[in-house]
């Protein structure tokens, strides 16, 4: 019988396109024996190619109907006769076969009565060289796997012939066998259409064939198959569709048994994988993932059709499409050449690095040694205290329950937020989890080798040479402001120095990568957290990064999301009270800091320095004005190298190198002239510091790209301003064995022997302590248990000025106890839950403090409501001749706020914290290059393995962008449950 062909062109309204498509069917050399053209969308116009090209038959529609909706629409359209040698030829606008494509598809099908689908190879639209596409296949658990994706032809695959399945595009049908099996599927209008059709054909007993010589160029306009668009989200939309269809299919093609058991596991499974893509560092694909799973189990609303289609065509079993599945060794193989590329990859950047070899080890042991030197006093300490250190409470589980809303147990107690440090606290604690408060002195040990192999990594973003990446580690390790914080005992702004170079070395890639984004965005909430006086300088730096990112903009944007939640309760607490800007606190302990004179802070040098250099040049009988001098000429060297990079090399990364300098200076200089804390009665300024560490940073990566531009000119410049930044150094380098530094190692405890005893047994027990300032003031304040503890601090109490109804009777409690009155404070007592009364003196040499303090003494034991227990070093305790019951913590203290934010703080972390493990390497390639030739067909049509291998090496596919390979094999455990059938998907 004579073999007649109809071809169905399916068209939108308004396609530019459709042009080439139809001279392509004029140029045939065996010409289609009618034409149908289906227009969607039309708006009773006729397409003007359309019309001059004059098809057997014009359907035109206003609906906007898919693919196979078209298709089936159109088939319904033919007046032949069915019969076995009338075929159908799908092809849409963008789908234009050159001249012998349809004369080499008829060849291939009269070879073989039992070829029902031939398919051609599908070509780019501009690139006939370049194969998109040439039959399809799929895993043992129903993931599509291409046989061929994007690479030239060169004949390689010539040889292949049947195929699990192939596109719909330019595909070559028996009419008979496409009314036979139902036509394409609906519910499948863009994704696995053909593969799930020919999955059909074989299970009725057909062939499924490609052939070489046909070819058909694809524009990607989305009627069939994906759109190829570099829009944003495209790559989201086409991860969403093709999870979709892999989920219809495996419900359709799944036995009766086994469908309840698929249909239980879509939504946790769909939530495991949202998981796993974000491990995989494809955020974008999270929404798809969990869309797709509960679109399938709630939505499918062609899932009965699609059975009964399979259940229909089918004639064989489902062993006959096994041999033509990707075979699990292929997919193992083809994994183990993903990871070694990645693993091969990320060991180049490694040794293009040379840690080792380009002075990084260096870096490392001469902070190292530094530190041990520096803060050699503090060897075989478990805690520290002095300026703004305290221990941190002993159980780890007590530390992050105090992470969000509950109680605060700072002086009298209060419910409220906790500060964005105490997560940061419970992390650190959590590192020596049988000690918290030891990892504060590791941090003191190894702040400076870690900040200085920081900023030595940073370095080495930027330049190959040794010399410079050393003096940049080792400027940022001997920093200024970090050696005043270290000497001060300020543990916040030492972390916030420590991370912010690894902060902009994440940031660097962050725009490649969402490892990296994902570290960035962990980091920024870090730096944020112990310094929240830099938060305007980041969100600026956020804005001008973010406006710069091009495409990268969707990364940039979610880079802020963990800061924010971790400062959001603390924000609307404060917001509430009417005062939002008290968020910037400096966290932990206050400690009072001189405001430092802008000069010095130019110098970048926080209020301690001047004071370190007058004592060490007092010491040495130097005139006061030589400090000046001094520190100018020290420091000058590295300024200039600064400001020179604007000028020997303009640059971007210069400009915004002195942009950082120039936040981290307005930082500095606003927070040494606002106090937004109080002690006792005194105000206490912001800490510059935190503001400096920014500027250092700017400065110190300024002078960088100087030294990089100078080329073999930099050693002179280099020697000059890094002898100089280290002789500025000195004094702050010098505290500890001078004797100016405030940390001390093993600190006596706060409060008696006594106390300490008690509160063993009685963790609530509760202590007013009483300290003389003056001739005729003290303060007072409630401690619990063993004393204060650094994750007890509040910037809410610490910022809060005004006195409470609490506040007012706790004052004239203590006032009346050290002094002698009438007063009854028997039910004051009994309200704070009062159980000792320690009057601390300590060793200060004033006389009126000690002449009060010995009244207050006096007034003490004379009170019948106390009773002496002795006197320490410190001072003097009594107890009460009562037992008084300690108040509890009031029940369910956090509401249902703590909750809440717990929820929130573990499911934004958690997310993130996912995308920054890194799994190889995981940056984009800055530059695709084309794949490279040769090869020679493998199993299944399999890609060779030497083209891979060495395609691998050259053209790493972007971390985010969809694998070559489904990884499906989640449901491996309930096929099992079930007999383990192959045919389930």
């Amino acid at each position: 019988m004579l073999q007649t062909v109809t071809a169905i062109i399916v068209v939108r309204s308004g396609s530019t396109r459709v042009q080439r498509t139809l001279e392509s069917l004029r140029a045939q050399t065996r010409r289609p024996d009618s034409v149908v053209v289906i227009e969607t969308g039309s708006d009773g116009d006729v397409t003007p190619a359309v019309a001059a090209f004059a098809p057997t038959q014009h359907l035109a529609t206003k609906e906007k109907l898919t693919f196979p909706t078209a298709v089936a629409a159109a088939v319904r359209a033919l007046d032949a006769p069915v019969h076995s040698e009338q075929w159908v030829w799908l092809l849409a606008q963008d789908t234009a076969p050159e001249p012998e494509a349809l004369e080499n598809l008829l060849a291939v099908g009269e070879v073989s009565p039992s070829v029902a689908v031939t398919g051609p190879k599908i070509v780019e639209w501009d690139d006939r060289n370049r194969l998109r596409s040439f039959g399809v296949t799929m895993t043992r658990y129903g993931a599509t796997v291409p046989l061929v994706d994007d690479e030239l032809d060169q004949g390689q695959h010539d040889g292949t012939s049947d195929v699990l399945g192939v596109n719909e595009a330019g595909m070559l049908v028996r009419h008979e066998v496409f009314t036979e099996v139902g036509g394409l599927d609906p519910a499948l209008p863009i994704v696995d259409g053909g593969l799930d059709f020919c999955v059909r054909v074989r299970l009725a007993g057909h062939r499924v064939v490609v052939a070489p010589g046909a070819r058909v160029a694809v524009g990607g306009d989305g009627v069939v198959g994906p759109r190829l668009s570099q829009r944003t989200g495209a790559e989201r939309v086409s991860n969403r569709q093709r999870r979709l269809a892999q989920l219809h299919r495996r419900l359709a093609y799944a036995p009766g048994a086994a469908l309840v058991l698929h249909w239980l596991t879509l939504v946790p499974l769909g939530v495991a994988r949202a998981i796993g893509r974000l491990i995989g560092k494809r955020p974008g694909a999270v929404g798809g993932e969990l869309a797709a799973a509960f679109q399938i189990a709630f939505a499918d609303s062609h899932l009965a059709a699609a059975r009964r289609k399979v259940a229909h065509a089918k004639r064989a079993g489902w062993a006959v499409i096994a041999p033509l599945r990707l075979p699990p060794s292929e997919l193992r193989r083809r994994r183990m050449l993903s990871r070694e590329a990645a693993l091969t990859a990320a060991h180049g950047e490694w040794r293009e690095l040379d840690f080792f070899g380009s002075g990084g080890g260096w870096v490392l042991l001469g902070a190292l040694a530094a530190s041990v030197a520096i803060n050699g006093r503090l060897l075989g300490a478990s805690a520290l205290g002095g300026g703004g250190l305290l221990p941190l409470n002993a159980s780890v589980g007590h530390l992050w329950s105090s992470v969000g809303w509950g109680w605060r147990d700072v002086g009298i107690g209060f419910t409220g937020p906790s500060d964005p440090f105490q997560a940061v606290l419970a992390l650190l604690g959590s590192l020596t989890f049988w000690q918290p408060s030891l990892s504060l002195v590791l941090l003191w040990f190894a702040a400076m080798p870690i900040a200085g192999i920081g900023a030595w990594l940073l370095a080495a973003r930027f330049t190959r040479r040794a010399g410079i990446r050393a003096v940049f580690g080792l400027a940022w390790a001997f920093a200024p402001p970090l050696l005043a914080a270290l000497a001060a005992g300020r543990p916040a702004a030492v972390l916030a120095h420590v991370l912010l170079p690894w902060l902009i070395f994440a940031a660097v890639t962050a725009r490649r990568s969402w490892s990296a984004a994902g570290a960035t965005a962990l980091l920024g909430a870090g730096v944020a957290a112990c310094a929240p006086s830099l938060l305007p300088a980041l969100a600026i730096a956020w804005i001008l990064w973010t406006a710069t990112s091009g495409r990268s903009v969707f990364r940039a944007l979610f880079v802020p999301l963990p800061a924010i939640a971790l400062f959001l309760p603390l924000a609307l607490y404060q917001l509430a009270a009417g005062h939002p800007v008290r968020i910037f606190a400096d966290p932990g302990v206050p400690v009072p800091s001189g405001a430092a004179p802008t000069w010095q802070l130019l110098l970048g040098f926080p209020g301690g320095a001047t004071d370190g250099w007058q004592g060490f040049a007092g010491a040495l009988g130097w005139p006061a004005g030589v400090v000046t001098i001094l520190l100018v000429i020290f420091v000058a060297p590295f300024l200039l190298l600064a400001l020179v990079a604007l000028f020997l090399r303009p640059s971007v990364r210069a400009a915004g190198a002195l942009v950082g300098a120039f936040l981290g200076l307005a930082t500095a200089v606003v927070c040494s002239q606002s106090a937004l804390q109080i002690t006792g009665s005194d105000p206490v300024g912001l800490w510059a510091g935190s503001g400096l560490s920014l500027y250092w940073l700017g400065l110190t990566g300024a002078a960088l790209f100087t030294l990089a531009g100078l080329g073999r000119f930099s050693a002179v410049p280099s020697w000059a301003a890094s002898i100089g930044a280290l002789l500025a150094i000195v004094p702050l380098a010098l505290a500890g064995l001078l004797g100016s530094a405030a940390v001390t190692a093993n600190p006596a405890s706060q409060l008696p022997a006594y106390v300490m005893a008690e509160a063993a047994s009685q963790p609530r027990t509760a202590t007013l302590v009483v300290t003389p300032v003056s001739r005729s003031t003290v303060t007072a304040g409630i401690v619990h248990g063993t004393g204060d503890t650094l994750d007890q601090q509040s910037t809410i109490a610490s910022t809060d000025a005004a006195l409470s109804a609490s506040d007012d009777v706790l004052a004239r409690l203590a006032v009346n106890l050290v002094s002698r009155s009438g007063y009854d404070a028997s039910s004051d007592l009994e309200r704070f839950g009062v159980g000792f009364v320690f009057l601390h003196t300590g060793t200060s040499p004033d006389l009126d403090e000690r002449s009060f303090a010995d009244r207050a003494s006096t007034a003490l034991d004379g009170n019948a409501l106390l009773a002496r227990v002795g006197t320490t070093a410190t001072g003097t305790l009594w107890s009460t001749t009562k037992d008084i019951a300690p108040v509890a913590v009031p029940k369910n203290p956090g509401g249902w706020q703590q909750p809440l934010i717990v929820l929130m703080l573990v499911v934004v972390f958690g997310v993130f914290a996912l995308l920054a493990i890194p799994i190889g390497n995981t940056a984009a390639p800055r530059r695709r290059a084309r794949r490279p030739k040769g090869g020679t067909g493998g199993p299944a049509g399999a890609t060779p393995a030497a083209e891979e291998a060495s395609a691998e090496a050259s053209d790493l596919p972007p971390a985010d962008a969809e694998p070559e390979i489904g990884d499906d094999a989640e449901l491996e455990p309930a096929y099992a449950a079930v007999g383990g059938r192959d045919e389930e998907d």
